[in-house]
Protein backbone atom coordinates (compact mmCIF):
# COMPACT_ATOMS: atom_id res chain seq x y z
CA UNK A 1 0.00 0.00 0.00
CA UNK A 2 2.89 2.42 0.84
CA UNK A 3 4.19 1.43 -2.61
CA UNK A 4 1.05 2.53 -4.40
CA UNK A 5 1.00 5.46 -2.44
CA UNK A 6 4.38 6.62 -3.33
CA UNK A 7 4.09 5.72 -6.77
CA UNK A 8 1.12 7.36 -7.15
CA UNK A 9 2.25 10.85 -5.98
CA UNK A 10 5.26 10.74 -8.42
CA UNK A 11 7.62 8.81 -6.55
CA UNK A 12 10.91 8.12 -8.10
CA UNK A 13 14.98 7.30 -7.38
CA UNK A 14 15.36 11.22 -7.44
CA UNK A 15 12.40 12.38 -5.72
CA UNK A 16 12.61 13.49 -2.12
CA UNK A 17 8.33 13.49 -1.59
CA UNK A 18 7.64 10.14 0.16
CA UNK A 19 5.32 8.49 2.53
CA UNK A 20 6.46 5.85 5.47
CA UNK A 21 4.63 4.25 7.83
CA UNK A 22 6.36 2.93 11.03
CA UNK A 23 4.60 0.30 13.41
CA UNK A 24 6.52 -1.13 16.53
CA UNK A 25 5.97 -3.09 19.26
CA UNK A 26 5.37 -0.74 22.02
CA UNK A 27 7.10 -0.66 25.27
CA UNK A 28 7.22 -4.33 26.79
CA UNK A 29 7.82 -5.21 30.33
CA UNK A 30 6.93 -8.92 30.99
CA UNK A 31 7.38 -11.08 34.07
CA UNK A 32 10.82 -11.82 32.17
CA UNK A 33 12.74 -9.49 30.05
CA UNK A 34 15.75 -10.56 27.89
CA UNK A 35 17.49 -8.79 25.25
CA UNK A 36 15.20 -8.56 22.95
CA UNK A 37 12.90 -6.54 25.21
CA UNK A 38 16.01 -4.89 26.34
CA UNK A 39 16.43 -3.52 22.08
CA UNK A 40 12.18 -2.85 21.77
CA UNK A 41 12.43 -0.73 24.82
CA UNK A 42 15.54 1.42 23.57
CA UNK A 43 13.99 2.09 20.34
CA UNK A 44 10.63 3.49 22.35
CA UNK A 45 12.83 5.59 24.15
CA UNK A 46 14.44 6.67 20.98
CA UNK A 47 10.98 7.26 19.44
CA UNK A 48 10.20 9.00 22.77
CA UNK A 49 12.86 11.48 22.42
CA UNK A 50 11.93 12.25 18.98
CA UNK A 51 7.80 13.11 19.84
CA UNK A 52 9.29 14.91 22.54
CA UNK A 53 11.35 16.72 20.32
CA UNK A 54 8.81 17.59 17.81
CA UNK A 55 5.50 17.53 19.65
CA UNK A 56 6.84 19.49 22.83
CA UNK A 57 9.94 21.44 22.45
CA UNK A 58 9.31 22.40 18.81
CA UNK A 59 5.95 23.99 19.28
CA UNK A 60 6.84 25.76 22.22
CA UNK A 61 9.94 26.91 20.10
CA UNK A 62 6.79 28.29 17.92
CA UNK A 63 4.70 29.48 20.06
CA UNK A 64 7.68 31.66 21.48
CA UNK A 65 8.71 33.05 18.15
CA UNK A 66 4.91 34.35 17.31
CA UNK A 67 4.66 35.47 21.19
CA UNK A 68 1.18 33.19 21.82
CA UNK A 69 -0.08 33.28 25.02
CA UNK A 70 0.18 29.85 26.26
CA UNK A 71 1.17 27.93 29.44
CA UNK A 72 4.42 26.17 29.89
CA UNK A 73 4.07 22.31 29.29
CA UNK A 74 6.04 20.68 31.58
CA UNK A 75 8.09 16.99 30.20
CA UNK A 76 10.46 14.88 31.04
CA UNK A 77 13.87 14.94 29.23
CA UNK A 78 14.99 11.09 28.67
CA UNK A 79 18.40 11.84 27.51
CA UNK A 80 20.06 10.21 30.40
CA UNK A 81 18.30 7.03 29.72
CA UNK A 82 19.90 6.59 25.70
CA UNK A 83 22.94 7.64 27.29
CA UNK A 84 22.94 4.74 29.93
CA UNK A 85 21.93 2.43 26.93
CA UNK A 86 23.96 3.60 23.88
CA UNK A 87 26.85 6.01 25.23
CA UNK A 88 30.59 5.21 23.43
CA UNK A 89 32.49 3.80 25.47
CA UNK A 90 30.69 3.53 28.59
CA UNK A 91 27.13 2.29 27.87
CA UNK A 92 25.69 -1.17 28.12
CA UNK A 93 25.79 -1.84 24.59
CA UNK A 94 29.60 -1.01 24.75
CA UNK A 95 30.36 -2.78 27.81
CA UNK A 96 27.79 -5.24 26.28
CA UNK A 97 30.21 -5.58 23.23
CA UNK A 98 33.00 -5.94 25.47
CA UNK A 99 31.99 -8.69 27.08
CA UNK A 100 31.23 -10.62 23.91
CA UNK A 101 34.59 -10.40 22.52
CA UNK A 102 36.26 -11.90 25.72
CA UNK A 103 35.88 -15.34 25.98
CA UNK A 104 35.62 -15.77 29.70
CA UNK A 105 33.18 -13.56 29.60
CA UNK A 106 30.01 -14.91 31.43
CA UNK A 107 26.35 -13.33 32.33
CA UNK A 108 28.02 -12.78 36.05
CA UNK A 109 31.28 -11.06 34.88
CA UNK A 110 28.86 -8.79 32.45
CA UNK A 111 26.23 -7.45 35.11
CA UNK A 112 29.03 -6.69 37.67
CA UNK A 113 30.80 -5.11 35.54
CA UNK A 114 27.34 -2.98 35.11
CA UNK A 115 27.24 -2.41 38.90
CA UNK A 116 30.06 -1.43 39.45
CA UNK A 117 30.07 1.40 36.17
CA UNK A 118 26.82 2.62 37.28
CA UNK A 119 26.81 2.09 40.51
CA UNK A 120 25.87 6.17 40.71
CA UNK A 121 23.24 6.52 37.80
CA UNK A 122 20.00 7.10 39.06
CA UNK A 123 18.29 5.09 35.57
CA UNK A 124 20.42 2.01 36.67
CA UNK A 125 19.36 -0.44 39.71
CA UNK A 126 20.79 -3.20 41.06
CA UNK A 127 17.90 -5.81 42.54
CA UNK A 128 18.87 -7.49 45.40
CA UNK A 129 19.66 -10.95 46.03
CA UNK A 130 20.70 -11.12 41.87
CA UNK A 131 23.86 -11.61 40.25
CA UNK A 132 23.15 -11.43 36.80
CA UNK A 133 20.02 -9.40 36.46
CA UNK A 134 19.53 -5.38 36.32
CA UNK A 135 16.63 -2.92 36.19
CA UNK A 136 16.72 0.13 33.98
CA UNK A 137 14.18 3.01 34.74
CA UNK A 138 12.61 3.83 31.68
CA UNK A 139 10.19 6.44 30.97
CA UNK A 140 7.51 4.44 30.98
CA UNK A 141 8.41 2.86 34.39
CA UNK A 142 11.27 0.39 35.64
CA UNK A 143 11.89 -2.89 34.03
CA UNK A 144 13.83 -5.49 35.38
CA UNK A 145 16.00 -7.59 32.92
CA UNK A 146 17.52 -10.77 32.75
CA UNK A 147 20.89 -11.00 31.33
CA UNK A 148 22.12 -14.54 31.17
CA UNK A 149 21.13 -15.07 27.11
CA UNK A 150 22.44 -11.49 26.24
CA UNK A 151 25.92 -12.49 25.34
CA UNK A 152 24.95 -15.03 23.78
CA UNK A 153 21.51 -13.18 21.81
CA UNK A 154 24.44 -10.21 21.10
CA UNK A 155 26.86 -12.55 19.28
CA UNK A 156 24.01 -14.71 17.27
CA UNK A 157 24.51 -12.79 13.57
CA UNK A 158 24.09 -13.60 10.35
CA UNK A 159 27.41 -14.58 9.01
CA UNK A 160 28.34 -12.04 6.51
CA UNK A 161 28.53 -14.36 3.54
CA UNK A 162 25.15 -15.25 4.03
CA UNK A 163 24.26 -11.72 4.64
CA UNK A 164 25.67 -11.10 0.63
CA UNK A 165 23.96 -13.97 -0.58
CA UNK A 166 20.98 -12.92 0.83
CA UNK A 167 21.70 -9.21 -0.26
CA UNK A 168 22.02 -10.33 -3.97
CA UNK A 169 18.10 -12.35 -4.05
CA UNK A 170 16.75 -11.69 -7.29
CA UNK A 171 13.77 -11.20 -4.92
CA UNK A 172 13.25 -7.63 -4.05
CA UNK A 173 11.75 -7.85 -1.10
CA UNK A 174 14.07 -10.68 0.15
CA UNK A 175 16.88 -8.18 -0.73
CA UNK A 176 15.33 -5.56 0.64
CA UNK A 177 15.17 -7.42 4.29
CA UNK A 178 19.13 -7.80 4.26
CA UNK A 179 20.91 -4.12 3.22
CA UNK A 180 24.22 -4.05 3.56
CA UNK A 181 25.84 -2.25 5.77
CA UNK A 182 27.35 1.23 5.66
CA UNK A 183 31.22 0.88 5.18
CA UNK A 184 32.26 2.81 8.95
CA UNK A 185 30.41 -0.12 10.79
CA UNK A 186 32.24 -2.65 8.79
CA UNK A 187 35.88 -0.80 9.10
CA UNK A 188 35.19 0.61 12.50
CA UNK A 189 35.60 -2.88 14.12
CA UNK A 190 35.91 -6.44 13.40
CA UNK A 191 33.53 -7.70 15.72
CA UNK A 192 29.85 -7.01 14.64
CA UNK A 193 27.72 -7.34 17.18
CA UNK A 194 23.57 -7.86 16.95
CA UNK A 195 23.29 -4.62 19.87
CA UNK A 196 25.85 -2.69 17.49
CA UNK A 197 24.20 -3.18 14.52
CA UNK A 198 20.84 -2.61 15.77
CA UNK A 199 21.93 0.50 17.44
CA UNK A 200 23.54 1.51 13.93
CA UNK A 201 19.93 0.46 12.16
CA UNK A 202 18.04 2.76 14.74
CA UNK A 203 19.97 5.45 14.11
CA UNK A 204 19.82 5.47 10.26
CA UNK A 205 15.41 5.38 11.44
CA UNK A 206 15.79 8.42 13.68
CA UNK A 207 17.79 10.33 10.57
CA UNK A 208 15.31 9.45 8.14
CA UNK A 209 12.48 10.13 10.51
CA UNK A 210 14.17 13.56 11.85
CA UNK A 211 13.93 14.67 7.68
CA UNK A 212 10.33 14.04 7.73
CA UNK A 213 7.04 15.24 8.77
CA UNK A 214 5.76 13.28 11.96
CA UNK A 215 2.30 12.53 12.62
CA UNK A 216 1.95 10.58 15.61
CA UNK A 217 -1.05 8.09 16.59
CA UNK A 218 -0.46 6.58 20.05
CA UNK A 219 -2.18 2.88 21.05
CA UNK A 220 -3.51 2.30 23.97
CA UNK A 221 -3.90 -1.21 25.46
CA UNK A 222 -6.70 -1.63 27.21
CA UNK A 223 -5.68 -4.73 29.31
CA UNK A 224 -3.04 -6.89 30.41
CA UNK A 225 -5.27 -9.68 30.07
CA UNK A 226 -5.37 -9.51 26.04
CA UNK A 227 -9.12 -9.75 26.41
CA UNK A 228 -11.83 -7.52 24.26
CA UNK A 229 -13.99 -5.11 25.65
CA UNK A 230 -12.18 -5.04 29.22
CA UNK A 231 -10.71 -1.54 29.97
CA UNK A 232 -8.61 -1.41 33.13
CA UNK A 233 -8.39 2.09 33.63
CA UNK A 234 -5.53 2.52 36.01
CA UNK A 235 -3.79 0.70 33.45
CA UNK A 236 -4.83 3.12 30.57
CA UNK A 237 -4.40 6.29 32.62
CA UNK A 238 -0.70 5.17 33.30
CA UNK A 239 -0.14 4.52 29.20
CA UNK A 240 -1.30 8.14 28.43
CA UNK A 241 1.13 9.60 31.00
CA UNK A 242 4.11 7.88 30.04
CA UNK A 243 2.95 8.97 26.48
CA UNK A 244 3.30 12.70 27.06
CA UNK A 245 6.08 11.97 29.38
CA UNK A 246 5.02 13.90 32.46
Amino acid sequence: MVDKINVSIGQDPQSCTLIGVLDIYGFESFKSNSFEQFCINFTNEKLQQHFNQHVFRMQQDIYNKEEIDWSYIEFVDNKDILDLIEKKPGGIIALLDEACMFPKSTADTFTQKLYQTFKNNKRFIKPKLARSDFIISHYAGEVHYQSDQFLDKNKDYIVPEHQDLLSASKCSFVAGLFPPLREDATKSSKFSSIGSRFKLQLQQLMETLNSTQPHYIRCVKPNNLLQPAVFENVNIIHQLRCGVST
